[in-house]
């Protein structure tokens, strides 16, 4: 049978796709990231016809919601998304959209979603795919990260320009001054600079910091910690071994931090020649110390690691 209607189709769907993609440019023009509930997002995101790409963050940002690393990641999201509305690259490519729960729960449970933040990208054709969830817990949520998850899945390549951020500029010299100001009012007795407590103190704070993963913070941007949006735990220790939550490495450094306390209380009852009680007393917290802190440590390693105790199979 012949169909009639298929000449008038196409026109009604061109001009179906051109009226949601004139809405969605004015939306943009307004705020780089458009605010969607359940009707938007099926509208504009979900019903065909589509020749854009949408990236949607699906949060909860509500007070009460208690998700600071919802906050966290939409600050990382805006400062992506206005680089995109501001580059002379701009276009009809590509929008940012976000979806709060407490505007759109509709469109988590459509989506069997119980967890947030999470960024998702739906393309101009056919659904997503595993590869369009964004893996937030192992790479994190840095601006940066994102800009290249989506060159990846949309060959958008959006380079990424953050506010100028004049705090780490501010504690140099306020550290500087303080630095100076001090050897300056202690300028006729400066024995204190080759005091070697001082200087193994510090040596040991810079090793905590290393060993604990902050480095790994800076780089990557984790979440403080992950709240399960349905039971409202809170989880301060990151199931895998290949992620790590900021609350984590504060964890291990001050673990690593009594380990040490302990070994050196050890070394100070074994060289020490004071009174033999008074070092007993110390050797016993030493190890104490020791044996409770590298046990929790042992028991963290354990839980991120699940193969471990490991066995060697010959």
């Amino acid at each position: 049978m012949l169909n009639l209607n298929v000449p008038h189709a196409c026109p009604q769907l061109q001009n179906l796709l051109a009226e949601k993609v004139e809405q969605l440019m004015e939306w943009s023009s307004r705020r780089s990231v458009i605010r969607m509930n359940g009707d938007k997002f099926r509208r504009f995101v979900k019903a065909p016809p589509r020749n854009y790409s949408v990236l949607v963050m699906f949060t909860a940002l509500q007070p009460q919601r208690q998700c600071s690393v919802c906050r966290q990641a939409n600050e990382e999201y805006q400062v992506l998304a206005n680089s995109w509305r501001y580059s002379s690259a701009f276009s009809n490519k590509l929008f940012f959209t976000i979806v709060d729960y407490d505007e759109g729960a509709d469109v988590f449970q459509q989506l069997n979603m119980n967890s947030a933040p999470t960024f998702m990208h739906f393309p101009p054709k056919g659904k997503p795919k595993r590869a369009d969830t964004f893996d937030l817990q192992r790479i994190g949520f840095a601006a940066e990260q994102l800009a290249k998850w989506i060159a990846d899945r949309t060959d958008v390549h959006i380079r990424v320009f953050r506010p100028p951020n004049y705090s780490g500029t501010i504690a140099l010299a306020l550290l500087v001054s303080l630095v100076g100001g001090l050897l300056y009012l202690r300028r006729n007795n400066l024995e204190f600079i080759y005091n070697k407590t001082g200087w193994a103190m510090a040596a040991l704070c810079v090793v905590f910091a290393m060993t604990s993963g902050q480095m790994w913070n800076h780089i990557r941007g984790p979440p403080y910690a992950h709240k399960n949006p349905q039971n409202g735990q809170v989880s301060y220790i990151h199931g895998s071994s290949q992620a790590q939550f900021v609350a984590e490495s504060h964890i291990i450094l001050l673990l690593n931090a009594a380990i040490t306390m302990g070994m050196v209380l050890l070394n100070e009852a074994a060289t020490s020649k004071g009174d033999v009680g008074k070092r007993r007393i110390i050797c016993l917290v030493g190890l104490g110390l020791v044996v409770f802190f590298f046990s929790f440590l042992l028991s963290i390693f354990r839980s991120k690691y699940h193969g471990y105790p490991y066995s060697f199979i010959i």
